[in-house]
């Protein structure tokens, strides 16, 4: 039987208790949650709170900065960046930036976004703050306005280094502040683009998270590796008017992450479903309810 969760027209969620059930649906995974993402419901949930390293999950929260930074006019999308020595010099996943190269803003949210480009997103973050190291002030500071608990950053990119943490919960949170922007979805959906595209230095992005092209309605958002992460995936779907974020750390291989991600949104899309039960206007403190525990 499918759950609801009752919304009015508007989407203004009524307050609804929903008893978890006895699922594992992530049991090679060392955490995990999924949630809707209108209104943060936990649907499934595993060790969600533990503080684990996020790989380049992290990012997210970079991305949520860019955006913040593009609403408030302090970026623009065709604005050129020049991508320093630090930042050409970042190891790990990247888009081969040059020193003194310069790149578009939307090109280098796309690099992030599908590629994973630490060296597009140091570049971004020492566009914004003058430095990766103020930049990654930031981050924390919008972690401790988000409520977050079980986040530190030391760097924006993810890779391993002491005392860089997050949860899955906590990333969960992160990225349902960052669906909110349908640009990031636009990127993230994508699974191949190019940037540089007409010149002998073009280059090729191909999504690290597949299930954009194999799950329906995913559209986004994060992947994650390192050797101390494993693997990790912050992914969201949407499905009849219903998004949910899912998040899954510590898996041993991509092939296991995405497997228990796309059980967990099968689950998801499985037991719940959206429904406009009242209008605004019709909202009353009592409704009766049909063939539930409670009669209203």
């Amino acid at each position: 039987m499918k759950k609801f969760f009752m919304l009015s027209i508007i989407f203004m969620f009524i307050p609804l208790t929903i008893k978890a059930e006895t699922v594992d649906l992530a049991p090679n995974a060392t955490s995990a949650i999924i949630i809707e993402a209108s209104t943060g419901t936990i649907i499934y949930n595993k060790n969600e709170h533990e503080k684990l390293a996020p790989a380049s999950m992290t990012k997210m929260m970079g991305l949520l900065l860019i955006m913040e930074q593009i609403e408030k006019g302090n970026l623009k999308w065709d604005e050129k960046v020049t991508a320093s020595a630090n930042a050409s010099s970042m190891g790990g996943s990247q888009i081969f930036l040059e020193t003194g190269e310069q790149m578009t803003v939307e090109e280098l949210v796309k690099g992030i976004s599908i590629a994973s480009g630490n060296d597009a997103m140091v570049a971004m973050a020492e566009r914004i703050a003058g430095t990766e190291e103020a930049f990654v002030e930031l981050m924390n500071k919008k972690a401790s306005e988000l409520g977050l608990k079980n986040t530190n950053f030391k760097n924006c990119t993810g890779l391993d280094t002491e005392n860089h943490y997050s949860s899955a919960n906590d990333m969960a949170l992160i990225a349902k502040e960052l669906v909110k922007h349908d640009k990031i979805l636009e990127f993230s959906g994508t699974y191949e683009d190019y940037i540089r595209e007409g010149t002998d230095k073009s280059f090729w992005l191909v999504n690290t998270n597949k299930l954009v092209r194999f799950y329906q309605g995913v559209d986004g958002l994060k992947t994650g590796y390192t050797t101390t992460a494993g693997y990790c995936l912050t992914a969201t779907a949407k499905r009849n008017n219903m998004r949910v974020i899912g998040v899954v750390m510590g898996a041993d291989t991509s092939k296991i992450r995405n497997a228990q991600m796309m059980q967990m949104l099968d689950y998801a899309f499985g037991k719940y479903e959206m429904k406009q039960i009242l209008a605004t206007d019709q909202m009353k403190e009592e409704l009766q309810v049909e063939k539930g525990k409670q009669k209203y």
